[in-house]
């Protein structure tokens, strides 16, 4: 309750100031030694109806190493939870880009249940790889579409509803990746390590309620 009287005497704080963009921005977290990478946990309404993924690092540098080896090669779910900002300050055009952010970084889900590992830490944005706003109206794709981010498998959010989904693999894949879709079942590892000709390790994040 104390968390959410905050977050909305800081949101009529910054009425006048920013766009429907912002908010708390809940992201999964995901990577290892080679790079951290955060995908936006997207919801099909204002001010959560973007698709983002992001290339980061703590600036912290003793913190950013002993999360990386924690990641590495591992499928535990782990989320951030940061700051209220604009998510429109990662898109192409904006006058005014974030490069930075403070968050309290979370092993589980910072909404069910996670426990929270490093608090306050502060995340800088190397590259924004996914940056595309979902559209509300319902409709259906037949495929599941996979973007290839280092070793990792985004999955497009191009349905509703949909699911968000994030695969661990054991190498990169460079190439878009296309499995057939069963409604809102999670497409089968056989299935994803087959299209990509590379060995699937596991789920990091699936999950269907904030897509409907």
């Amino acid at each position: 309750m104390k968390r959410l009287f905050a977050l909305l005497m800081l949101l009529a704080a910054h009425a006048q100031a920013v766009d429907a963009s912002f908010g708390g921005h809940g992201m999964a977290l995901f990577g290892g030694k080679e790079a951290l990478y955060l995908s936006h946990l997207p919801m099909f309404h204002a001010p959560h109806d973007y698709q983002v993924v992001l290339q980061v690092h703590l600036a912290d540098a003793t913190q950013d190493a002993m999360l990386r080896a924690r990641l590495d090669g591992k499928t535990a779910l782990w989320t951030v939870d940061p700051v209220p900002f604009e998510l429109s300050r990662l898109g192409p055009t904006t006058s005014n880009p974030l490069r930075q952010f403070k968050a309290d970084i979370v092993l589980g889900h910072f909404e069910q249940g996670g426990k929270q590992q490093y608090a306050g830490q502060l995340v800088v944005v190397d590259k924004v790889l996914v940056y595309r706003q979902l559209a509300p109206q319902p409709h259906v794709s037949a495929r599941a579409h996979y973007l290839p981010v280092g070793r990792f498998l985004v999955k497009e959010i191009d349905s509703r509803p949909d699911f968000d989904h994030i695969v661990a693999m054991a190498t990169a894949s460079t190439q878009p990746v296309d499995v057939a879709k069963a409604a809102l079942a999670e497409p089968a590892a056989a299935a994803l390590a087959k299209a990509a000709n590379v060995k699937v390790l596991g789920t990091i994040y699936y999950f269907t309620d904030d897509l409907k």
